[in-house]
């Protein structure tokens, strides 16, 4: 189909004005300290990175939407993304307007930013698309959808302090990951495995994490870090007598990093069918856990190819079972 997708969040989910936006993501990126675990940014290799993109303001009536929230956690998984030989840079996302099992890739040409447009590269998303036996995404609601769009000013940052000039940008690959099982996961961890090998190819992996209150129909509990008995609250409930509520939320997003941090595509899964964790792009994470593991494999490397959380931080405390909260994680592994 071809054209050019808009940016079609920019001005209400974000800033639309250019410099007003670049001045916001500078400050984001200016609080992020010069290494990370002890290592130097960007971290060397650190071809792959989860980042959160936003809560749906639709649902939360705009108070979690945007870089206001997510922009500060995101920078740091940005920070940790080494583009220094990318090419072309895979982006996978959940979706949010359009019922999908497998994955649907995009049709357009160009994603626009309030920067600058990147370029799609069509033959990647061709030979995906066949390799994968992937669909296509209906173009409105490749516009609708937002999971991709919010990362790509801060990608557009991060092109600009890594490459310097627009003519060494990489190309972009576009992928919406649907609602799959573990075994379709796996599938498609199978497709992306020869592009995790080459080092030309960055990944950015979109997710929000817990997404509590009942707006999110997600008010599970626990009194204890070991998740052993988990209650669901109503919203006209009191506040629990045991530990505040957002120490819970971060005991269920604890046990989920943990899972991803693990290297096991499995046990990822299998904790959030325990926990009814609302992690937004769990999809996505698990297809890139999936490949990441048979990365792992084939080099015998059981700590390498794995993700590090490096940044936690929710939208807001919540104490009280008609609160709501979102919370954002920031991680990279090295290839």
């Amino acid at each position: 189909m071809g054209g050019t997708r808009p940016a079609a969040k920019a001005g209400s989910w974000y800033i639309g004005d250019k410099e007003q936006l670049d001045a916001q993501l500078d400050g984001f990126f200016s609080r992020i300290p010069d290494a990370v675990t002890e290592l130097p940014l960007p971290i060397s290799g650190a071809r792959i990175v989860i980042a959160p993109w936003g809560a749906d303001a639709e649902a939360a009536d705009d108070r979690h939407a945007g870089y206001d929230y997510s922009g500060k956690c995101a920078a740091w998984a940005y920070s940790c993304l080494d583009l220094t030989k990318a090419k072309r840079v895979f982006l996978l996302g959940p979706s949010h307007t359009l019922a999908l099992s497998g994955c649907a890739v995009s049709t357009f040409d160009k994603y626009a930013t309030p920067f600058g447009d990147f370029k799609v590269d069509r033959q990647t998303v061709e030979r995906i698309k066949e390799t994968g036996e992937m669909q296509d995404m209906p173009q409105r609601n490749e516009i609708r959808e937002h999971s991709l769009e919010m990362h790509l000013p801060l990608l557009y940052k991060s092109c600009q302090r890594a490459l310097g000039s627009t003519e060494n940008f990489p190309t972009i690959v576009p992928i919406i990951v649907g609602d799959n099982d573990l075994e379709e996961e796996g599938e498609v961890g199978k497709v992306l495995l020869p592009y995790l090998r080459e080092e030309e190819n960055a990944f950015i992996i979109s997710s929000d994490f817990c997404h509590w209150g009942p707006n999110y129909s997600y008010t599970v509990y626990s009194a204890d870090a070991s998740l052993a008995r988990l209650t669901t609250l109503r919203s006209h409930d009191a506040a629990p007598a045991g530990p505040p509520i957002y120490e819970s939320i971060g005991w269920l997003d604890k046990s989920a990093m943990d899972a991803v941090e693990s290297g096991k595509h499995e046990a990822f899964v299998n904790n959030l069918k325990r926990t009814r964790n609302t992690v937004c792009g769990r999809h996505p994470i698990g297809v890139a856990m999936a490949g990441l593991e048979l990365l792992a494999k084939e080099a015998d490397d059981g700590n390498k190819h794995r993700f590090r959380v490096v940044r936690y931080e929710r939208s807001s405390e919540v104490t009280k079972p008609n609160d709501m909260s979102v919370s954002y994680v920031s991680a990279y592994a090295v290839l």
